[in-house]
């Protein structure tokens, strides 16, 4: 179900219940205009408690979504450099944080995996745990 689909769903069900809620238990004094301005009240505050939590949820995909393109990124780059064995490196992205992990023949293809890494677009650091294990 898509979301404006869940919004529509839980705007009704919210001014079902707050309807519902406000021929209960309200005085006998209060008038059939106040109850509907009550109810009102509540199915406005349930849809922007609810907007809230999909605004929440589609900026979390969002941030997944970059750091799923980073790690793509950050692993087409290290298959274009010569002598570097990218199916030896693990890239894993959290936060725009690049980890690499796994093995390199030698220092100085271990310092440029983590060069080509740092230059990526997005990419706010790089954890180097890469070993060094001579072929």
């Amino acid at each position: 179900m898509d979301t404006s689909k869940r919004m529509q769903l839980l705007a009704v069900f919210a001014a079902g219940t707050a309807l519902f809620a406000a021929g209960c238990g309200e005085s006998r004094n209060t008038t059939v205009g106040q109850k509907v301005d009550n109810a009102a009240d509540k199915v406005a505050a349930a849809t922007d408690r609810a907007a809230d939590k999909t605004a929440a949820a589609v900026s979390k995909a969002g941030d997944k979504m970059d750091d799923a393109s980073i790690t793509a990124k950050v692993k087409t780059a290290l298959m274009a450099e010569p002598g570097l064995k990218s199916l030896d490196i693990n890239v894993d992205t959290r936060d725009n944080n690049v980890t690499l992990a796994g093995t390199v023949s030698s220092a100085e293809l271990k310092q440029k995996a983590a060069q080509i890494a740092q230059q990526v677009e997005g990419v706010k650091s790089v954890s180097d745990q890469l070993v060094i294990k001579p072929s």
